[in-house]
């Protein structure tokens, strides 16, 4: 059995006001072509497929063409995609059984009734059956029902009530929800979610997030990796640099194009999975290519001038001396087209950077955006009628992704 895992497509995505569909566009097509050569017996899409709960018009119309020229590259294998944490989940879910009778399965929601469990599909090679549990992201307030229904059965009394998941943490929702599984250990089986997942022993702050990545205020969407052991495969979405969760069957893709500076330089791509018999897991990579790379060049501004393309470009500007801003914008802006910002490392400032940025990767949302505050505001404090606006701006913000 053979299969594609991808995941992140944030079809209209805009980076720093650039439109991308053009480079999502040329980066689909190589998804398919490569399909097209390669004939896997299914495709796994695990997790936000667009960029928002609402995508426009143009987006859903780039998705469908991808979707159609995929069918027809690869018409016998069955696709399968789950929403995620920027997908509409109910959206997702649309003329879902028309889909499911042409081979692709489009889920959008985690089960919500005490009768619903997770949608499995089962696919057969020559060694037997291979279950793929289509997991869409999950909010601990998604699954209220089904997993109050779960304590209640398991008896009455102060033990039962202090069981059910009105306090439950994003770990404990997706631990209880996918023990309630009957999962056949002799028979494989593949997990497709779009959570974050914690490598063994770490913690949410030792793990490399990219700046595309919607954050959780104190990181209370960590889920314990030991939940995958039980699959032969997790293919896993959420993470947009392409990692391993403990070992190489516990997998994110990253996404198939850089959705953000921070993800300058990184080699994105299709993991290809090759199940053999129980126990046999292979993974390889096929690399994609970007229509456009995204650069971060640094150097003194004659320096830059003498590198520009047609990339998406961030220049670091390192002169120790004032510029004419107006000038050196346009000369930038001739160089390169698709210049994204221009920013300025001051000499003195250099040496700080490190342990800057050490102290700031332990912030909070709350803490980091106060700190950028007051130094914008030469140094106040914020006072307690906006600290109480922020921290509602912030928990908005995060109820909404």
């Amino acid at each position: 059995m053979k299969f594609f895992h991808l995941s992140d497509l944030h079809i209209g995505l805009k980076l720093i006001n650039r439109d991308l569909r053009e480079d999502q566009e040329y980066v689909l097509d190589q998804i398919v072509r490569a399909a097209g050569e390669v004939s896997p017996d299914a495709v796994v899409v695990a997790g936000d497929i667009y960029d928002k709960a609402i995508p426009s018009v143009e987006s859903v119309e780039l998705f469908d063409r991808f979707v159609s020229k995929l069918a027809g590259a690869v018409p016998t294998a069955e696709i399968m995609m789950i929403s995620g944490n920027h997908d509409s989940g109910p959206r997702v879910n649309l003329f879902r059984s028309v889909l499911q009778r042409r081979g692709i399965h489009m889920v959008g929601l985690p089960p919500r009734t005490p009768e619903d469990f997770i949608e499995k599909v089962v696919l057969w090679d020559e060694f037997g059956p291979v279950n793929f549990y289509l997991l869409p992201f999950v909010k601990p307030s998604m699954v209220r029902l089904v997993l109050d229904a779960g304590a209640d059965a398991s008896g009455g009394g102060d033990e039962a009530a202090d069981a059910t998941p009105r306090g439950l943490s994003y770990d404990e929702a997706l631990h209880r929800l996918i023990d309630r599984e009957t999962i056949d250990p002799e028979q494989r089986n593949v997990l497709v979610s779009h959570q974050f997942y914690l490598p063994s022993g770490a913690v949410p702050s030792g793990v490399e997030r990219m700046d595309s990545e919607v954050r959780t205020v104190g990181d209370i969407d960590g889920v314990r990796s030991d939940v995958l052991e039980r699959f032969d495969y997790a293919a896993l979405g959420h993470m947009h640099k392409p990692m391993e969760v403990g070992n190489e069957r516990c997998r994110y893709c990253g996404t198939p194009l850089a959705c953000s500076v921070s993800e300058a330089g990184q080699q994105k791509g299709i993991i290809v999975v090759e199940l053999g018999e129980k126990g046999s897991v292979k993974t390889s990579v096929l690399p994609l290519t970007p229509l456009r790379e995204v650069r971060v060049i640094t150097g003194a501004f004659s320096e830059v001038l003498g590198q520009g393309c047609e990339d998406y470009v961030t220049v670091v500007l390192t002169d120790k001396e004032d510029l004419d801003v107006l000038d050196m914008q346009d000369r930038l802006r001739a160089c390169f087209p698709n210049l994204l910002e221009i920013r300025r490392e001051l000499p003195q400032r250099a040496g700080d950077r490190a342990g800057r940025g050490a102290a700031e990767a332990e912030m909070s949302p709350f803490e980091l955006c106060g700190s950028f505050l007051k130094e914008q505001w030469g140094g106040r404090e914020l006072d307690e009628e906006e600290r109480s606006l922020l921290q509602d701006v912030i928990n908005s913000v995060q109820e909404a992704h």
